[in-house]
Order: structure tokens, then sequence, then C-alpha cells
């Protein structure tokens, strides 16, 4: 299945260059003419460590991730930084 695919790629990625994936909220074909592909929604758990250490709620970040069509990261943006515990707003 190709949203699985896709979904494990942005996965991988996010987990051996950025930080521990959370979830994945979207995918979606990426209907820019300019740049055919997938773009992805993903949460991220931000400086987890560091948000232990000082007792403080952790903190989500939000990242639109462009995939290219042979399905490999090509961009990725975060987009918004939020306590785990507040209410998300889709972009």
């Amino acid at each position: 299945m190709e949203i699985k695919e896709i979904m494990n790629q942005v996965a991988d990625f996010f987990n051996q260059h950025v930080a521990p994936l959370h979830k994945i909220t979207s995918v979606e074909m990426n209907d820019q003419e300019d740049q055919e592909g997938w773009k992805v929604i993903a949460e991220v758990i931000e400086e987890k460590e560091y948000m232990k250490k000082y007792a403080k709620d952790e903190m989500l970040g939000t990242y639109e991730v462009l995939l290219n069509n042979e399905k490999e990261v090509i961009s990725f943006t975060r987009r918004d930084v939020r306590y785990r515990s507040a209410i998300g707003q889709e972009m």
C-alpha cells in the first residue's frame, strides 16, 4: 500500500535525522504543478529530555513534509509548536 510506504519513509527519516515521530496526521498528494509527489503532516515530540528535567508538559512540533514521486523526503518545515496537552489546530 502506497500510503503505508510513505508513512514509513517519513517515520524513518524523522527518527534518524530530526526527533522521534509522535504521529502522522495527514498524507495527501501534492497538487502543486511544480512539485509532484506527496505532502505529509507529522507531529514530533520536541526536546523530550529537557521538558522532563524541568517538569514541563511535552512540546509537540507540527511539520509539513514533502516527498517526491520516488517517496524520498525532499523537504520539511516546522509549522507550529505547542504543548502536548493543548488542543491542536489543523493548518
